[in-house]
């Protein structure tokens, strides 16, 4: 059986090993698209990638929460609105001591729920409907520990970077597609120069094949801190069984969740798309049999009590 902390320990490293790669690629990225279309301008291209995904970071970090609550349609709530809900969130937020965050309900049948904010300061989670109706509980509290991690463990802000970075992997490539074909190219009064052939070839690789790497690396991160927002879920509430039976439920509903997208699946509890097997390196989360089996597989003999905060 492996120790919680254990867990948790190797989710935060290979996440933020993951996130150097994935800043890494990027600089890199800009350096040979801009030495691809002009010669000598890998420097400048390399400060102006630069600059762009820090503008484009600080966009996603600002208004990022405020657009996956709107995309999905949720509706903020009081307590007065529903008391149980808002008691188990204030409950776990004072054992976890995390602030308590907004609580959004989003009016469908589905089952899910997501967490969003760039800190915990600025936190909400959002439940469906579907989730109060039909969850236990014991259930409902592995759930709402789990959103709660995520805040805690500033998983929503490192994804926020990290969609950013993605975004921005595809807009270069995507303008220096056009400019390339649309625009007339760069200089090529060095076509003969093999050095010159070498960033050629590795430009069109990238212009090729960067926007799928990026996303790839993206959702490798995602499925990372589902992992580790399991983990922490089951430390806070020492009750590893109540989000797993969860899971099972939600991951067997039947129902769509049709204010959910492409842009905003990684942020729910569960992919609110059903893919298939062989979709496993395209998608948001780890596959539920693993999450459950991990789940059941936490103890916490021989630790000491740790923060799930980073």
């Amino acid at each position: 059986m492996t120790l919680a902390y254990t867990e948790i320990t190797h989710n935060k490293i290979k996440s933020w090993l993951m996130l150097a790669f994935f800043v890494i690629f990027v600089m890199a990225m800009g350096f040979i698209l801009s030495e691809a279309y002009n010669p000598g301008g890998g420097i400048p291209g390399l400060a102006i990638a630069g600059i762009i995904a820090i503008i484009w970071s600080l966009i996603s970090y600002f208004a990022g929460n405020k657009i996956a609550l709107t995309i999905s349609g949720a509706k903020k709530v009081e307590r007065r609105d529903n008391p149980t809900l808002y008691n188990v969130v204030e409950n776990l937020s004072i054992a976890s001591g995390v602030p308590a965050p907004k609580i959004y309900i989003i009016e469908s049948p589905a089952m899910n729920a997501f967490a969003t904010g760039r800190d915990p300061e600025h936190g909400a989670i959002a439940v469906t409907r579907g989730l109060l109706d039909r969850l236990e509980k014991a259930e409902l509290e592995g759930v709402l520990a789990h959103e709660l991690s995520h805040l805690g463990n500033y998983d929503t802000r490192l994804m926020m970077v990290v969609t950013a970075l993605a975004g921005m992997v595809m807009i270069m490539t995507d303008l220096v597609w056009r400019i390339h074909f649309f625009g007339g190219g760069g200089s090529n009064n060095k076509n003969s120069d093999k050095a010159r052939l070498v960033v050629l070839i590795l430009a069109v690789i990238l212009i090729i094949f960067g926007p799928l790497f990026a996303t790839l690396i993206k959702l490798a991160i995602s499925r990372r801190r589902e992992s580790l927002a399991d983990a922490s879920a089951a430390l806070l509430t020492r009750y590893p069984e109540g989000l797993a039976q969860a899971l099972e439920k939600i991951s067997g509903d039947s129902q769509t969740l049709t204010t959910a997208s492409k842009g905003t699946a990684h942020l729910y509890i569960c992919n609110p798309f059903k893919a298939g097997a062989w979709s496993k390196w395209f998608s948001t989360h780890p596959p539920i049999e693993e999450r459950i089996k991990a789940l059941r597989g936490m103890n916490f003999l021989d630790a000491a009590p740790k923060s799930v905060v980073i």
